[in-house]
C-alpha cells in the first residue's frame, strides 16, 4: 500500500499567502510547509481582500469623525503598516532599474536586486503617492471605500500574472525569502479570476443604485 508523503492541508497555501504577503503575525497560529510558499502569488488577491477592506473600512468610519483627507492617509498608512510597504518597495525598485540602468539589461537586473533606493525610486514613490491620495480625494468616502475595497485585490490579480510571462529575476538562494513560485495551471488561473474579480460585485451593485437614484 502507497502512503502518500504530502502532507499538506488545503487552507496551507492560502495561509502562506497572508504571512509572506502581511506583516500580521499568522505565522505564530500556524506555520505551513516550505513547498506551500511557491504558490503565494496564486492566493495574492485574497491578501488584497484584508488590506482592501481594511483601507475601505478606515476611510469610510475615519470619514464619520476626521476630516476626508487624513482618513485617506490613515488608510494608506495602515495599508503601509499591514504590507511593510512590500509593494512600494518592488515599485521603487523597477523605476530604479529602468532609470538607472539604461539599456543594460543585467546592470538593469542589477540595480532591480539591490536592496537600495535611488533617485528614480523615490520620484516613482512620490508620484504614486501622490495619484493614490488625489484619485481617493475626487471619489468622496462611499466609493473611496468601495474602490479601495475593489481595486486592491484586482491589481494583485493582474501583478500575480507577470510571473507567467516573465522570468524570476532571483535564483532561490537569492530570493529574500528564499523561494520561487511555481507557474500557474488552469485550476490556479481560474481561482486567481475569481479571487481578483468577485469584490467587483458590490461596487458594480452600488454603482448600479446609484444610477437608479439618479
Amino acid at each position: 500500500m502507497r502512503i502518500s508523503t504530502n502532507t499538506s492541508r488545503w487552507y496551507d497555501r492560502p495561509w502562506a499567502a497572508f504571512i509572506f504577503f502581511t506583516r500580521l503575525p499568522f505565522w505564530r497560529i500556524h506555520q505551513p510547509p516550505k513547498d506551500a510558499y511557491e504558490s503565494v502569488v496564486e492566493f495574492w488577491p485574497l491578501a488584497g481582500w484584508l488590506t482592501g477592506a481594511l483601507m475601505g473600512a478606515i476611510i469610510w468610519f475615519g470619514s464619520k469623525v476626521l476630516p476626508f483627507s487624513i482618513a485617506i492617509l490613515a488608510a494608506i498608512t495602515a495599508r503601509l503598516l499591514v504590507t511593510g510597504a512590500l509593494h512600494e518597495d518592488g515599485l521603487a525598485d523597477f523605476f530604479d532599474g529602468f532609470g538607472g540602468g539604461g539599456k543594460d539589461r543585467s546592470r538593469i537586473l542589477a540595480i532591480m536586486k539591490d536592496s537600495h533606493i535611488g533617485t528614480f525610486g523615490v520620484l516613482s514613490l512620490i508620484v504614486y503617492f501622490a495619484l493614490f491620495f488625489e484619485c481617493m480625494l475626487s471619489l468622496g468616502p462611499l466609493y473611496a471605500a468601495l474602490v479601495a475595497f475593489t481595486a486592491d485585490p484586482f491589481c494583485k490579480m493582474v501583478a500575480g500574472q507577470i510571473t507567467q510571462i516573465l522570468p524570476y529575476a532571483r535564483t532561490e538562494e537569492q530570493a529574500k525569502a528564499h523561494n520561487i513560485y511555481r507557474r500557474f495551471n488552469l485550476t490556479a488561473g481560474v481561482s486567481l479570476m475569481v479571487q481578483g474579480l468577485t469584490p467587483f460585485i458590490g461596487l458594480l451593485i452600488s454603482m448600479l443604485i446609484g444610477a437608479a437614484d439618479f
